[in-house]
């Protein structure tokens, strides 16, 4: 995998493209793209998105949707995020995830990532903190249903591990699903 912090420098230049905003060239797919990158570059790709988040462009406009505070907030509001510890001790992972999955499923999180309007050939939306929600919330499952919901928008997704254009692999260690509709953002 290429330096994590030469590819970062990359993604301002890709996301000021008019054509990038307007999703264009997409052959009538959706504009999702992933940033992968090494887990163990985790902090230095925090810091870059903290930092374009937060640096004003008249180019682009982007919106950060961080999945594990969103899965928190989930939880939080159901008044069950005290007792995930004891779910899992007392019923076990296997009761814990499907509980959860229950809990904090694509609706939900659909609810808290929306916003409008959405400012079509301005707006980008970062999707991030998607390792840290795994396998609660799979990234297949989230784009597929986020299509009809951000079709209009970019949504770049910074994901800790590859995409080959066909299947994601979280960590470069597990299995994250098939997803064809998105393409590498560099």
């Amino acid at each position: 995998m290429a330096d994590t912090k030469q590819e970062l420098d990359k993604i301002k230049a890709r996301i000021s493209d008019p054509d990038f905003l307007a999703n264009k060239g997409l052959a009538n797919e959706v504009g999702i793209h992933f940033f992968c990158y090494n887990a163990a570059d985790e902090l230095i790709v925090r810091e870059y998105i903290e930092r374009l988040v937060n640096a004003p462009s008249d180019d682009y406009r982007v919106i950060e949707r961080d999945l594990y505070k969103i899965f928190i907030e989930i939880l939080s509001e159901m008044g069950i995020l005290d007792e995930v510890v004891n779910m899992e001790e007392e019923n076990g992972k296997d009761f814990l995830l499907s509980e959860l999955q229950q809990v904090a499923d694509v609706e939900s999180f659909l609810e808290r990532m929306a916003y409008s309007p959405h400012e079509r050939g301005k707006d980008v939306l970062f999707l991030t903190g998607v390792g840290k929600v795994f396998p609660y919330m799979r990234s297949h499952v989230l784009l597929n249903a986020m299509q009809m919901a951000f079709g209009d928008i970019p949504v770049l997704v910074f994901y800790p591990g590859t995409f080959n254009g066909k299947d994601l692999s979280l960590f470069d260690k597990f299995s994250d699903g098939n997803y064809y509709r998105a393409f590498n953002l560099l």
